[in-house]
C-alpha cells in the first residue's frame, strides 16, 4: 500500500511542479472502514473542509499536531489514495466552543451543530475511553481547516 500512495505523491507533485522531498501524511478519518471511505470521499466533492481531533489523544498517538501549510494525502477506509488537502487554519479550542459555522464546514450529515454534536460526542466517548480517559465538555480539540487541492 505505502507504494500506492509514494505513487499518487508523486503523481501530485509532478503535476503541482513540487519537489518530491515535499513532507506530507497521508491518514484516514475516523476509526471505521465505511466512517473513513464516507469521509474521504465528502473531502474528494468538496464538501468536507475542516476537522476535529482531541488535543490530548495526540500524546497517546504518538502524532504531531497538524500544521498550516501541510499537505496531507486522504485516505479511504481501505488505505486508498482519494484526495490531497493542505492545511490553511489550526486552532485549539474547548469542545464546548465550537460553533454551528464550524460544525457546517465539517460537512457531515445534513450539516447542523446538532448532527455534528451527535455524531463527535459518540466518536469522542468512544477515543476517550480506549486510553482510560472521560470524555468532556471542556476537552480542547484541535480544529483544522483544510482545502483540497488534488
Amino acid at each position: 500500500m505505502e507504494d500506492k500512495i509514494k505513487a499518487y505523491w508523486k503523481k501530485f507533485c509532478e503535476e503541482k511542479q513540487l519537489p518530491e522531498t515535499t513532507e506530507y501524511s497521508a491518514w484516514e478519518f475516523g476509526n471505521t472502514k465505511e466512517m473513513a471511505d464516507e469521509l474521504a470521499e465528502l473531502v474528494k466533492a468538496g464538501i468536507k473542509t475542516a476537522t476535529t481531533s482531541a488535543y490530548e489523544l495526540y500524546d497517546n498517538d504518538g502524532e504531531d499536531l497538524p500544521q498550516v501549510g501541510e499537505y496531507n494525502i486522504i485516505l479511504d477506509g481501505s488505505d486508498e489514495p482519494v484526495c490531497i488537502t493542505r492545511t490553511i487554519s489550526v486552532e485549539k479550542i474547548p469542545y464546548h466552543l465550537i460553533t454551528p459555522e464550524y460544525a457546517w464546514l465539517e460537512g457531515e450529515g445534513d450539516r447542523s451543530y446538532a448532527y455534528w454534536k451527535k455524531v463527535h460526542d459518540e466518536f469522542f466517548e468512544y477515543e476517550f475511553k480506549l486510553v482510560g480517559k472521560e470524555f468532556y465538555e471542556e476537552a480542547p480539540m484541535i480544529c483544522e481547516v483544510f482545502e483540497k487541492v488534488y
